[in-house]
């Protein structure tokens, strides 16, 4: 770039080598010995003044080659200030339409943050819902050997109703026969009962005949009556031992009488364990409902999950296609930026070749 600040001093010191050397000292001229800074326009002014001060007011006269030079150099600077007017024209529009591809690039970008931004929730819920669809597994796992054990605690009851329902109808038979053994031993007893009884009866009558006949005849039959005490003495440890006999029938009967107490005990802890049962059953039942719900909910999120992976795919193709753009865009900015340039650093714009030759 050129510099600012250019002196009248400095113009008139590069002049004067200029013509010290037998150089023309012409703008172009001046511009090289200073640099190459300054403005042409500038340097233009600084040397008209610098005439008017040497020899324009004494009337000198300048040849043609001099007037010719300076009415190129005049051009010149024209041409060049017009170039670089056309040049500050193109960097203008080059700028704004930098400014229009950078305003782009950002709104590319901004969508490329937000499909990211997109991506990554997508991304996010995938996992959150793959993370509920293994909750959902091992819960379902979980209810399954649930089930499985309840399955198993099931049929073990059952098998131990079986087993009491074959103990209880093997204690109903024995109390059966219990039942039976004794009403026959109550039958037998009665009998033997009535029996000794109208024995007994029959005895009695006839020791009260024997007894009269005794009466009738009690001198004469002494010996019959010592007999009939006697028997009567046995008779006695007869009914003695008969009445023992019924205190052990008594006593068996309440051993009959306990063992068929406990066989009701056995009867109702039966009829616990199968209202047991069918509360299992029903919770056997409700488990299977909860089965049948979570594969129902395994299902629904595995569709979730489908759909998340179809809108991630899309996304990515999205972002694929956009991120192409992107490139195209930057190697379009690529090949606007950088335009040549000088050694000096100044735009190139063809006018100095031209001035040069002349």
């Amino acid at each position: 770039m050129a510099r600012t600040g250019l002196y009248q001093s400095e113009v008139k010191k590069a002049r004067d080598a200029l013509i010290a050397q037998g150089k023309h000292p012409s703008v172009d001229a001046v511009r090289v010995a200073l640099g190459n800074t300054g403005s042409k326009t500038t340097i233009h002014k600084y040397l008209k003044e610098l005439e008017e001060q040497d020899g324009g007011a004494a009337g000198r006269k300048a040849s043609i080659t001099e007037a010719l030079h300076d009415l190129v150099a005049r051009l010149a600077a024209q041409l060049h200030d017009e170039g670089n007017a056309r040049v500050l024209e193109v960097e203008a529009l080059s700028l704004e339409k930098d400014r229009v591809h950078a305003a782009a690039l950002d709104a590319l970008r901004s969508d490329i943050e937000a499909l990211s931004g997109r991506l990554e929730r997508a991304q996010a819920a995938a996992e959150r819902e793959s993370a509920a669809h293994a909750e959902t597994r091992a819960n379902l796992q979980h209810e399954t050997i649930a089930r499985h054990t309840s399955e198993q605690q099931v049929a073990d009851l059952k098998e131990r109703l079986i087993e009491n329902d074959v103990h209880r109808l093997s204690l109903e038979e024995k109390h059966k026969h219990a039942r039976e053994a004794l009403e026959h031993y109550r039958q037998s007893v009665k009998e033997q009962r009535e029996q000794d009884q109208r024995r007994h009866e029959q005895q009695i009558q006839q020791l009260q005949a024997e007894l009269r006949q005794l009466q009738q005849s009690l001198v004469v039959k002494q010996d019959d009556i010592t007999r009939l005490n006697q028997e009567g003495a046995r008779l006695v440890a007869d009914l003695s031992h008969s009445q023992k006999a019924l205190y052990e029938e008594q006593a068996q009967g309440r051993r009959f009488a306990q063992q068929l107490a406990t066989l009701r005990d056995a009867a109702q802890q039966a009829e616990i364990l199968a209202v047991r049962l069918a509360g299992k059953e029903e919770q056997m039942l409700t488990l299977q409902k909860q089965v049948c719900t979570a594969t129902a909910r395994a299902d629904g999120f595995s569709d979730t999950v489908r759909e998340l992976e179809l809108a991630l795919t899309a996304a990515k193709a999205s972002l694929a296609a956009q991120q192409e753009v992107v490139t195209e865009v930057r190697a379009f900015l690529d090949a606007r930026e950088g335009p040549a340039q000088t050694p000096a650093g100044e735009p190139h714009t063809g006018i100095q070749v031209a001035s040069a030759g002349t």
